[in-house]
């Protein structure tokens, strides 16, 4: 039996056994300082499996949301142990208290009933894509480190880039989440158009200078600029840039702010651009603001066209919208994190139109396309464009870093990269387009049928137009009954009473564990909104959940 080495310092085993007798550590834990033993190990996964295969199948039978009497703020925290574990627990114990503290304490996003935001769904396949993924447990930074993952994933981006139609210019990269992907085009965006800026012609008098700082073409720029001019390198006040300003609907996501503040282009300064009557942005007050902000001395960077908007699911004219960005040298990102992918249904090719003058553009396949959080890619019309910005290989992976091959790490801030594109590769290949567009028509019938149902009540109103798998709606007055209320008439109370009401109509529900539904405020008004996106969700689930709806009405 080998001992220490006097020269290298090497223990074996018995000397290690020795020091954690020393420590004072139970016997139960020196037998092995490897992983669980194979049998084991496959015995906990059938038990896994069970349990999956058992919650997902009952799912239907528990309650959205918590019980706020057993399960409000603090109950979790006060069901775990405050102090970590000194000694490791079994498996069973460990999947109990999954049972016990966290499946009773969650919001199941998966529930059919859970009516909530778009409707967020999981699917078997997605399940086992999972599943296939932990145990590979690549970091997905470069091509060497993993091959397969970087393939895959350039496979994936590329099928979803033709279903939604983008040209082949456009490359795309795989984030986590759409405001991830808007901070990095806004990045590229900030570096090209600071650059074009800087390295305008100089002669011409003041006004000229001005005009060709707010119109240089920023494309026959993007690469060789010294190092002075970069952003990249120098930083906003080092590389001399203006101040932008950023263009979004006031409709459109939160994201905007959080890029500008992570960037420090300023919350400030991004600008919420007025809607119409379908909630849309209205170009020509975009242009109006333009021409204020360049007199102004501001500098315009990015416009960001939404396609399906967070609350009504409603679609940016982006046709208009691009125009305006090419006269004004504008970089045009859209935000299809929801509504992109219903552009995979050939009557909704028409979304498209206009997307292949954009800069980059966003699609999130966890929203739309049956993919389980988290998923999003981000499209750049020359993806280059975007390695640019990011590219840094510090000499520890130079190793690992083959200039030939796509090295996913450059295209971001992300170094460690998990291998997203397996569960979409096992979920497209499960149900395929057409599989994928059944059920998205399915949803959409579902918000036609909940429409009707809406429209046959005075007692409600649609509250925006139905886009998609999103339907807005507002009780607007009292009634007897659900369904037979009569002639429309005037609301009974004001308006701010009403929007008191709508709330409660939501808030009790969700916390009745029945359904689970949010609302949102139109021209300053509250709503409710459902959101169909589940494929466990029936249209005998919509019925029950309007009929709840109704009752509750009804109580308050």
């Amino acid at each position: 039996m080998l001992r220490c080495s006097q020269t290298s310092g090497l223990c074996t085993n018995v000397d290690l056994h020795v020091e954690k007798l020393q420590a004072g550590l139970p016997a139960s834990r020196m037998t092995s300082l490897g992983d669980t033993s194979p049998e084991e190990f496959r015995k906990q996964l059938h038990e896994l499996a069970d349990w999956v295969a058992d919650f997902r199948q009952h799912i239907g039978s528990l309650r959205v949301a918590p019980n706020p009497a057993v399960a409000g703020p603090g109950a979790i925290l006060a069901a775990l142990p405050a102090e970590p574990p000194e000694e490791g627990e079994p498996f069973e114990e460990i999947l109990g208290d999954v049972d016990r503290v966290i499946v009773p304490g969650m919001v199941h996003w998966s529930h059919p009933m859970f009516l909530g935001y778009f409707g967020w769904t999981t699917t078997a396949p997605a399940i086992l894509g999972e599943i296939i993924t932990a145990p590979l447990n690549v970091n997905a930074m470069t091509w060497r480190t993993c091959p397969a993952a970087t393939e895959l994933e350039t496979v994936v981006v590329d099928w979803i880039r033709q279903w939604v139609h983008l040209p082949q210019e456009f490359g795309g990269v795989v984030y986590d989440t759409a405001s991830v992907g808007v901070m990095h085009a806004l990045a590229v965006a900030r570096e090209e158009v600071t650059q074009t800026i800087l390295s305008a012609p100089s002669h011409g008098g003041a006004s000229s200078r001005s005009f060709q700082r707010r119109t240089g073409d920023r494309r026959s720029l993007q690469a060789g600029l010294p190092a002075s001019r970069s952003v990249r390198k120098r930083g906003l006040v080092a590389a001399g840039a203006p101040v932008f300003r950023i263009y979004a609907s006031e409709q459109a996501h939160s994201s905007a702010e959080k890029a500008a503040i992570a960037l420090g282009l300023g919350e400030e300064n991004v600008q919420r651009v007025p809607t119409d009557a379908q909630f849309r942005m209205d170009p020509s007050v975009l242009r109006e603001m333009i021409t204020r902000d360049v007199r102004d001395n501001f500098r315009p960077l990015a416009v960001i066209a939404t396609v399906g908007t967070t609350s009504t699911a409603s679609v940016d004219p982006v046709p208009e919208i691009s125009k305006i960005c090419r006269e004004n040298k504008m970089w045009l990102h859209i935000d299809g994190a929801y509504g992109a992918g219903f552009s995979i249904l050939p009557e909704n090719k028409s979304l498209t139109v206009g997307w292949s003058e954009a800069d980059s553009i966003v699609v999130n396949p966890h929203k739309s396309l049956f993919v389980p959080l988290d998923f999003s890619v981000l499209y750049v019309r020359d993806l280059e464009r975007l390695r640019r910005v990011f590219t840094l290989v510090p000499e520890y992976l130079r190793g690992d870093t083959v200039e030939a091959q796509k090295n996913y790490m450059d295209y971001g801030i992300q170094l460690g990269r998990r291998f997203r594109a397996l569960k979409a590769w096992v979920i497209f290949r499960s149900f395929g387009r057409e599989g994928m567009a059944a059920r998205l028509h399915e949803y959409i019938r579902l918000a036609n049928v909940l429409t009707e149902w809406i429209k046959s009540d005075a007692r409600f109103e649609l509250a925006a137009p139905v886009s998609m798998g999103v339907v807005c709606f507002r009780f607007v007055g009292s009634a007897a009954g659900c369904g037979d209320a009569g002639p429309r008439s005037a609301p009974s109370a004001t308006d701010d009473k009403l929007d008191e009401l709508n709330s409660d109509i939501v808030e009790e529900i969700n916390a009745s564990g029945r359904a689970y539904l949010t609302q949102t405020k139109l021209r300053g008004r509250t709503v409710m909104r459902i959101g169909l996106g589940n494929v466990l969700t029936t249209e005998e689930h919509l019925r029950n959940a309007w009929e709840m709806i109704c009752e509750t009405a009804n109580a308050l």
